[in-house]
């Protein structure tokens, strides 16, 4: 049993009992819709402090406001982004790269890799991505009358994607499905072992692309070099293991969101399946209303953070599912409107951190929608 502590620190007017992972009267919400639970949040004040708001029960301030997560996140002297959280799982002591590395060495391998995520990179990926798309969907239309979306469509879906980038074919995919479930949603011991079965497939891979090099991620990990020598295997597990990770859940999540509203409101589907071209539109407006990032920061210093009196070592929350519903950010933020314009929301984070696969994020689930819609 976790023990639930409030450092003395925290007054205790500003202690909240909520986390989003078990959030009160979540059950109680329309479709037991877990973004609407939060959203009720702006009813509320704009920083609070709970107890268990982390998988591991930890307590953080939560940010509620957009305009001060935005604060917040360029703020990185103040608030870091190091953690390790993969590598704690190992018992070691590395980061994810670049996301949790803070500047100036944040900068070097945002840099370097850059490149390999550029819109022009993830135009040439277009084609590929469309014909594992077609090809999941006409076997799941050939073989049933009904599927489980994320079993059958999204997770395998968002997970060959990212064994093409690391020039691998789709015939490990559902081993890789399960290391990224067990990895992501399994307990501690599974999640533990997922871990080191992953870094092992990462180390093997990293061997094999420096005997037989190809036109590929991991080729272009092994070869790279930062400050005019080689990246060092640490460095290499950190760039790996997100590639392999950062895909997995956040893709297939979104996907199915998008397509449970839709199976919900008939009428937008039809409209989306006869217009095809609003789908871009629609799926900006499905991220701001379905986003499921939680960016947590480690404070550096103690510091007063609008009336909160944030320590040295204190976790805040910025969850991008309670800032993409700021009323002060968005006309009825609750309604989805597939129409939406000038949406600022931050789905993908905010500030030097924002998602470094944004684009390809994006072309997966559009190119999702377009062909789910015109197959099913």
């Amino acid at each position: 049993m976790v023990t639930i502590r409030v450092p003395e620190h925290v007054p205790p007017e500003m202690v909240k009992d909520f986390s989003l992972f078990t959030s009160p009267g979540m059950e109680r919400m329309p479709n037991g819709d877990p973004h609407a639970a939060v959203a009720c949040l702006h009813n509320g004040p704009r920083i609070f402090y709970s107890p268990c708001n982390t998988r591991d029960g930890r307590g953080t301030w939560v940010i509620t406001r957009a305009q001060d997560q935005r604060e917040l996140l360029q703020d990185t002297l103040t608030f870091s982004s190091h953690r390790s959280l993969f590598a704690s799982a190992l018992g070691e002591n590395w980061p994810l790269i670049p996301l949790e590395l803070d500047p100036p060495a944040h900068s070097v391998f945002r840099s370097l890799l850059n490149p390999l995520l550029s819109p022009k990179r993830i135009t040439e990926l277009e084609p590929a991505v469309r014909d594992r798309a077609i090809a999941l969907i006409s076997k799941i239309s050939a073989s049933s009358t009904s599927c489980d979306v994320l079993t059958d469509f999204a997770f395998p879906f968002a997970v060959s994607i990212s064994l093409r980038l690391l020039g691998l074919s789709d015939e490990r995919l559902d081993t890789f499905v399960g290391w990224g479930r067990d990895l992501l949603h399994g307990d501690g011991i599974k999640q533990t072992a997922a871990a080191r079965t992953i870094l092992a497939f990462i180390d093997e891979l990293a061997a094999m692309r420096r005997k037989e090099p190809t036109d590929d991620f991991m080729t272009f990990v092994v070869q790279a070099k930062v400050d005019g020598r080689a990246l060092r295997d640490e460095e290499i597990h950190g760039i790996g293991v997100l590639l392999f990770v950062a895909g997995l859940d956040t893709v297939a999540t979104a996907i199915g969101f998008d397509l449970a509203y839709l199976a919900r409101n008939p009428k937008e589907q039809e409209l989306l399946r006869s217009k095809p071209d609003r789908i871009v539109l629609a799926a900006e407006e499905l991220l701001r209303a379905y986003s499921t990032v939680q960016m947590i920061r480690v404070a550096t210093k103690d510091i007063n953070f609008e009336g909160a009196p944030i320590r040295k070592g204190d976790f805040v929350s910025c969850a991008t599912m309670i800032a993409n519903r700021d009323p002060a950010e968005f006309e009825h933020p609750n309604t989805i409107d597939l129409a939406r314009e000038d949406n600022r929301h931050t789905a993908f984070a905010y500030g030097p951190h924002r998602c470094l696969g944004s684009h390809l994020a994006r072309q997966e689930i559009v190119i999702a929608l377009e062909e789910w819609l015109s197959r099913i």
